[in-house]
């Protein structure tokens, strides 16, 4: 008997989500970011390539990655460093390891969400109400201080609620709540003054340029003990905007010079002031007096318990204010209305246990079916359209790249649920009395399935927008699972149990 258009389609529907879902089997770790400072990124490196060896030693994963990076430089000398890709070769002369962050290569295009690769999340909302436009406004600068600040793995997005409240969402992979919330919390107005006076603010229309990554104009210039511990200097180097040097000099040109300082210095300091608090407070030298400069030194300084500690709190703090001073304010204060964070491998051991959990649902349920019906094909069709149903999700959702959270994964336990109660709606419609044609139980057993699936689907729509957007995988993936379902696998397993029925 030949097979039906019905079950042609789920097949190729399959076959078509097979291929969105694209197994991969290469070895290696894949670039996810890489320093525009760093040598192999001047050879031509760039991120989304695969790195498959070092130094001629291959690299499998991250661990191989890890332990090769760490044999190679053990003796911090300059040497020859080879890093061969998939797409080339690219050799550079360093002392220290490259300024990149790697992952294990994908073996699948179908993305994981923050709760299963690890990291935090963060829900944030604007001290005003925002309008779409504003929201986007306020996204464009928080990707922006990100991305200068260095983090990778970023995602943000706009939520919104049902009340219509508009929310920002922060996802960051690898990073820890407290990053998160240090980096969020503070809105970045830098200021710098002269008594109660505005010289000039962070952002591009008074800084044309700040200096990073270069030693002769950024860098820790002391550590000195003090009561407590440890504290180190830093200074690095910003260049303003012909107004805000023009608007340095007319404030100075009216400040006399202190005669404690026996004329060396004016009696008022150039004070920097980051979210209203007074970040440091710097001479002005009497040489500046009403002369139009460039070029200004910002200093700051960081503690800590021990002399190491203090040195990383000072680079983490010129590093903030680089990137504040390069970025400018942003545009609201926020607030964080919810913080979430989830390691790696809690993610990981859950997704497999829901796997697990799934596979037997979908056989128990299948072997009920056998002891109900007494039909061993019957519960084979069951098991293989549940089965058809989990890859077409999977499928849509590598093809449209849709984040795959635990959400989405309980939204397709969901799904797999729903189905089986529609297939056993179908298999008790084809058993019904003999004097109706297995065709019309069918058609009886279809409009039912199409009944169920209006009224979950309606349901389902105000699960998108609710919790500001935190179910919207469960929605996404439910709402996949339940139309492929209705439109290729059910009228399929219909027509199954109508070719075993008229056996």
């Amino acid at each position: 008997m030949k097979m039906g258009w019905r079950i042609w389609l789920l097949i190729i529907a399959l076959l078509l989500s097979l291929l969105a879902i694209k197994p991969n089997f290469q070895s290696g770790v894949v670039v996810k970011s890489i320093d525009k400072n760093d040598s192999f990124f001047e050879q031509g490196l760039r991120q989304g390539e695969v790195i498959t060896a070092i130094n001629g030693k291959p690299i499998k994963n991250m661990e191989d990655y890890t332990k090769i990076i760490q044999e190679t430089f053990s003796l911090q000398t300059e040497q020859r460093m080879s890093v061969v890709t998939k797409k080339n070769e690219y050799v550079a002369l360093t002392s220290e390891p490259p300024k990149i962050t790697v992952s294990n290569v994908p073996h699948t295009n179908i993305k994981t969400g923050l709760d299963l690769q690890g990291g935090a999340r963060a829900l944030v909302k604007a001290d005003v109400d925002l309008t779409d436009s504003q929201l986007q406004d306020l996204i464009a600068v928080s990707n922006t201080r990100f991305n200068t600040f260095g983090i990778s793995d970023v995602k943000i997005r706009g939520v919104s609620d049902l009340q219509g409240n508009k929310f920002m969402l922060v996802e960051v992979a690898g990073a820890t709540p407290s990053d998160l919330e240090e980096l969020i919390s503070q809105q970045g107005k830098f200021e710098a003054r002269i008594g109660n006076q505005t010289v000039f603010v962070g952002g591009s229309q008074d800084i044309t340029s700040v200096c990073r990554n270069d030693a002769t104009c950024a860098a820790v210039t002391a550590c000195l003990p003090v009561q407590g511990g440890y504290a180190c200097n830093f200074a690095f180097t910003i260049y303003l905007s012909e107004p805000a040097a023009k608007r340095h000099a007319d404030i100075t040109d009216k400040i006399p010079t202190d005669v404690t300082s026996g004329g060396r210095y004016l009696s008022e300091n150039l004070t920097l002031v980051l979210d209203d608090q007074i970040v440091d407070e710097l001479l002005i030298s009497q040489d500046l007096k009403g002369r139009v400069t460039t070029q200004i030194s910002i200093q700051g300084s960081g503690q800590g318990s021990t002399q190491e500690d203090a040195l990383a709190d000072a680079r983490a703090s010129m590093h903030k204010l680089q990137t504040v001073l390069i970025t400018g304010s942003l545009p609201y204060k926020l607030e964080i209305v919810k913080l979430d964070t989830l390691s790696p491998i809690l993610g990981s051991q859950f997704l497999y246990l829901l796997i697990l959990a799934g596979a037997a649902a979908i056989a128990a349920v299948s072997l009920i079916i056998f002891i109900r019906y007494r039909k061993i094909k019957e519960s084979l069709a069951v098991l293989v359209t549940s089965f058809s149903e989990i890859i077409i999700i999977l499928g849509v959702a590598a093809l449209i790249g849709w984040n795959l959270d635990l959400p989405s994964i309980a939204g397709i336990l969901a799904t797999i649920g729903t189905g089986v109660d529609q297939q056993i709606v179908i298999l008790d419609e084809a058993r019904r009395s003999r004097e109706t044609s297995i065709k019309e139980k069918m058609k009886r057993a279809i409009f039912i399935v199409m009944s169920a699936y209006a009224t979950s689907l309606v349901s389902l729509l105000p699960l998108y927008w609710a919790g500001a957007g935190l179910f919207k995988g469960f929605a996404v993936t439910t709402i996949i699972g339940i139309t492929a379902g209705v439109l290729i696998s059910r009228p399929a397993f219909a027509e199954m149990i109508k070719r075993i029925e008229s056996q």
